[in-house]
């Protein structure tokens, strides 16, 4: 077989990856261009204001990462189910993701309340000249940003059950669309808000976090009028809350599916929390020097991110279908596909390094630091790439088990041990401490190839055990 007949497809399967991941990278890329300007806007209020924000959401971000592992074992069922034009196990599959929902609001919530001052100061350290007035003004802003935000993770967690779904069914226009205006409500309360421009009052951090509430509430609104008021999707949902009840046999299923997935994302998540805290411990400048980075390279990971979500749609869809040989076919290019937009993106973001951070109302070592850190990540991007595209094609065949060891099992393993050693008994400065954190992850890449070319992750995992007993027949 020639190299482009492997890895190259052809117009038609193109259009089917774009139809997917287009839509996808267009709503993440927005919504991360919106998030930069709203990290920009917090960066002009104050050093200490952004580094209060950027601890604030390393919590967000474990909920935010647990909501996703929790929906995506009900995902990779969905997918299947509407593969094999099941409509009802679908609908079964979105219940499952709002008991998730509800399950993940309530645990992460009540940690928040009752325990945010602890969380948020192991982020804080009186290092490197770090006064302990500054490390107070941080932590008042950080729990005032948190407290806000956490009224908006119930329509984030409702949205993400309705969007998921859509795009499990091919359906990612109107997910984009609700994420593009929520976006945009951001932005404009965001300059409203936080600077009290048009007769507003000026609340700073304040003012982004309620902004970013009221854009989840407008999100919501639109994904679930434009879901049940569609004739087309208001067929895969009809009669979705008819009833709350989830066939035992399926429950069963997904949860075993699922649950490592959940578990995986959750410590995964705490995982990158816990880096953070490791490289905080070199001092303020890093915590708001890693802020400015990170939210860079969100915005230029948006193609090996949506690309990588499409592998588990496209792939699980034929899997679904009992197409084995198209699956593992469909799944070379995507990865390949995956893993070369990395490298023009990782380039594009090495030039972008050196005046982005001048964006940013803050000291001139903030943004040397930001820069070198920009650097590291642009040269890590092809890894990150081939990591996250091999993750998701062990996903979506339920290899569930498998995907957890390799991700934040891998995390835990190797990527915290070495960040703890060099961190805590070394004076290792932050850049090289950084990058040999990113360069382990080649461990990752080579395992990840492995696993996929072993082809144990191609089944179907709807054909016999997760069939439902009282409607396994295709609906029209």
């Amino acid at each position: 077989m020639s190299f482009r007949s492997r890895f190259i497809g052809d117009k038609k399967f193109y259009m089917l990856v774009l139809s997917i991941a287009l839509p996808m990278m267009i709503q993440n890329g927005i919504t991360q261009l919106v998030n930069l300007l709203d990290n920009i806007m917090v960066g002009q209020v104050g050093t200490l204001q952004m580094s209060g924000v950027a601890i604030a959401n390393q919590l967000i971000f474990v909920f935010n990462l647990a909501i996703f592992g929790g929906i995506s074992g009900a995902g990779i069922f969905g997918a299947q189910f509407y593969g094999s034009g099941d409509y009802e196990g679908l609908r079964h599959a979105f219940r499952y993701k709002l008991y998730i929902g509800a399950f993940a609001l309530i645990s992460c919530g009540s940690l928040f309340l009752l325990f945010s001052e602890e969380m948020l100061m192991l982020f804080l350290h009186d290092t490197n000249g770090t006064s302990a007035a500054d490390i107070a003004a941080t932590l008042g802003y950080a729990q005032e940003y948190l407290y806000l935000m956490m009224i908006g993770l119930v329509p984030y967690t409702l949205a993400q059950c309705y969007a998921s779904t859509l795009r499990e069914s091919g359906k990612a226009i109107m997910p984009m669309v609700a994420g593009l205006v929520a976006v945009c409500t951001n932005l404009v309360l965001n300059y409203v808000l936080i600077f009290g421009n048009w007769g507003a009052p000026r609340l700073g951090v304040n003012g982004a976090a309620i902004a970013t509430v009221i854009s989840r509430f407008v999100e919501l609104a639109i994904i679930t009028c434009w879901t049940h008021l569609r004739s087309v999707t208001a067929k895969l949902f009809r009669g979705v809350y008819r009833t709350m009840r989830i066939p035992r046999a399926l429950t069963r299923q997904i949860t075993l599916k699922g649950a490592p997935l959940m578990l995986n994302e959750l410590l995964w998540s705490l995982g990158m929390t816990t880096l953070m805290q490791c490289y905080s411990l070199r001092g303020l400048d890093v915590v708001a020097a890693m802020n400015i980075s990170q939210t860079l390279f969100n915005l230029f990971s948006i193609s090996f991110g949506a690309l990588g979500s499409s592998i588990g749609i496209i792939v699980g869809n034929q899997l679904g279908a009992g197409d084995m040989e198209k699956a593992r076919d469909y799944d070379t290019k995507l990865i390949f596909f995956s893993t070369a937009s990395t490298f023009v993106m990782g380039t594009l973001l090495a030039v972008c390094s050196p005046y982005f951070p001048l964006l940013y109302n803050t000291t001139a070592e903030v943004r040397q630091l930001a820069t070198q850190l920009l650097l590291v990540v642009a040269l890590a991007m092809p890894i990150h790439g081939l990591t996250h595209a091999t993750y998701f094609t062990l996903r979506s065949g339920g290899k569930t088990l498998i995907t957890f060891a390799f991700d934040s099992g891998f995390v835990w393993s190797i990527a915290i041990p070495t960040a703890f050693v060099l961190s805590r008994f070394t004076t290792m400065p932050i850049v090289p401490l950084y990058l040999v954190i990113q360069l382990v992850d080649i461990i990752k890449c080579v395992l990840g190839v492995y696993l996929v070319n072993r082809g144990d992750w191609m089944q179907n995992i709807i054909s016999d055990e997760a069939q439902l007993p009282e409607q396994s027949a295709v609906e029209s």
